[in-house]
């Protein structure tokens, strides 16, 4: 039996009918316009041919980077309201005064204030521990007289700490400890607020120690605390100004480089001030490396390269806290992850989480993505850039830009193509290449954000360190370097529950006798990590 044609439902064939002549009538106006247009008008396709071919000159460079730079600034968090016409000019050739006649910074854009404000307003709303502590503290005024030097990133969390600080009464001179994770607007809104900041983003290197220097000289001011990321301040401190490094009270480190640096320096004997390691503190170490990489890993990742993780094979270098985050999320969204390590135990962890453990020569030629997470230095080597498949994600999650070798990566045979903001490719002679992101610098702060509320944890570790350090009484702390107590990392966790709504079990006495334990802490001995 032979099926009817389908029959439009009524008005519906009169409706296709009318959309046809519509669709006609537009491809012959096109068609007519395209054929009637002068010869400078029709030459896009020669044009785009040109834009193509495989680029050799510096001048294809920068026209890469500017189509990417209005492309992707837009929707950058780590993006600035610069005007464009202002980019060309160095911060440190710009004499800027804020609303109180102070040229004591040195800052992008001072106009960008108002802005920088709106984002420190809005980070405060998820920070409410931190403002919590500031309500609490600041009529003691627990930090009057302090007069502390910072290198961290300048974004608008840090912002809150610093503004925390100064309520507590503290002086503050603040550098960027990157080059690449300043927002501008921000350190505007500190600078107008009083705040002597010396940063940017994109500084040069020559940039990046000016700035650390100006903090530190100046007539009239002397540090006696330092709060540090990475090391690098305490290490120009240490070298450059060693009557000042000799009077500061203490110092706070939030890093694994500038950590490893402390003992370096207390194993030699030349560390003659009390440190605070924040980095291994219970909070630190299990919120802000783990919770934090575990959800910026992907943001920064999607938002320089687009990429979809399903299916991609991944080696992660290094099974620490951050490396923990970094493959929950990857494995998460169907990622095939390998993991390499030098410890032990960490590899164990790796094993048991279901991770294959390898060395890196062993699959470099595979991998869709490389992640280091390590702290240390050469771990991606030219020799395994080299060996790499064409398109291979390059990009660091440790802190400092030792963990690529990415000096290697600047000779005379190899292309580098800025396709986006902090997005490079390195060509090979064979056509092959390489996306590097943010030139080898972390990865989340460098392309994206990360977590507000997780960064207050770790703003009031930092808080409560230094109000420690500078109040202990004399002897209390030798000249090495300490943990923070226990009590102190259980007392930041209890100011961040409220947010949850989580009410903690309290201890009867004669269960806190079974344990041995006061009934209002510490819950763990001092060792536990």
């Amino acid at each position: 039996m032979s099926m009817p044609d389908a029959m439009p439902l009524p008005g519906v064939g009169e409706e296709l009918k009318q959309a046809k002549e519509i669709e006609d009538a537009e491809k012959y106006s096109f068609m007519a316009t395209v054929t009637k247009a002068p010869k400078k008008q029709i030459q896009f396709a020669d044009d785009m041919q040109e834009f193509t071919k495989f680029p050799t000159k510096t001048g294809r460079r920068s026209l890469s980077r500017s189509i990417s730079q209005s492309s992707t600034d837009s929707y950058s968090s780590a993006a600035s309201y610069t005007d464009s016409s202002d980019d060309e000019v160095s911060p440190r050739e710009k004499q800027q005064t804020n609303s109180k006649g102070s040229t004591n910074f040195c800052v992008k854009n001072i106009k960008q204030a108002e802005f920088g404000r709106r984002e420190i307003e809005i980070a405060e709303q998820d920070m409410s521990a931190l403002i919590s502590l500031r309500k609490r503290a600041q009529g003691e005024k627990p930090l009057a007289g302090a007069k502390i030097v910072g290198c961290t990133h300048i974004t608008a969390q840090t912002a809150v700490l610093i503004e925390t600080l100064c309520a507590l009464g503290a002086q503050c001179r603040w550098s960027a400890c990157n080059i690449y994770s300043t927002q501008n607007e921000v350190a505007a809104a500190l600078a107008e607020a009083g705040v002597a900041v010396f940063a940017w983003k994109g500084e040069s290197e020559d940039d990046f120690w000016w700035c650390i220097d100006r903090c530190v000289n100046m007539d009239g001011w002397q540090a006696n605390m330092i709060l540090d990321d990475g090391g690098d301040l305490t290490h120009w401190v240490y070298k450059k100004y060693p009557n000042v490094f000799k009077k500061i009270r203490g110092i706070v480190e939030e890093s694994v480089t500038g950590v490893h640096r402390l003992y370096q320096l207390s194993k030699a004997g030349k560390l003659c001030v009390p440190a605070m390691n924040v980095n291994d503190s219970v909070t630190k170490q299990k919120f802000d490396n783990l919770y934090c990489c575990r959800e910026s890993i992907l943001d920064g990742l999607k938002r320089t390269t687009d990429v979809m993780f399903g299916g991609k094979q991944v080696v992660v270098c290094g099974y620490g806290e951050v490396g923990k985050g970094c493959c929950a999320a990857l494995k998460a969204l169907g990622a095939i992850v390998y993991i390499t390590e030098i410890d032990p135990i960490c590899a164990l962890q790796a094993c048991m989480d279901g991770f294959r453990v390898v060395k890196l020569n062993e699959v470099i030629r595979q991998v869709d993505v490389v992640i280091t997470c390590t702290g240390n230095k050469n771990v991606v080597t030219r020799e395994h850039l080299d060996r790499m498949k064409n398109s291979c994600i390059v990009c660091n999650m440790g802190h400092s830009n030792t963990e690529i070798d990415v000096t290697s990566l600047r000779t005379p045979e190899l292309t580098w193509e800025r396709v986006r903001s902090q997005v490079d490719h390195v060509i090979w002679p064979d056509g092959k290449r390489v996306v590097l992101l943010a030139e080898g610098r972390l990865l989340n702060l460098s392309c994206s954000t990360v977590p507000t509320f997780v960064l207050s944890i770790t703003a009031t570790t930092q808080a409560l360190a230094l109000i420690e350090l500078y109040n202990a009484p004399e002897g209390r702390y030798k000249q090495d370097v300490y943990l923070l107590p226990k009590k102190m990392d259980e007392y930041v966790a209890s100011l961040h529950l409220p947010s949850f709504d989580a009410h903690l079990t309290e201890l009867t006495d004669d269960q806190a006798k079974y344990l041995g334990l006061n009934k209002n802490g510490p819950f763990k001995p001092n060792y536990y990590r």
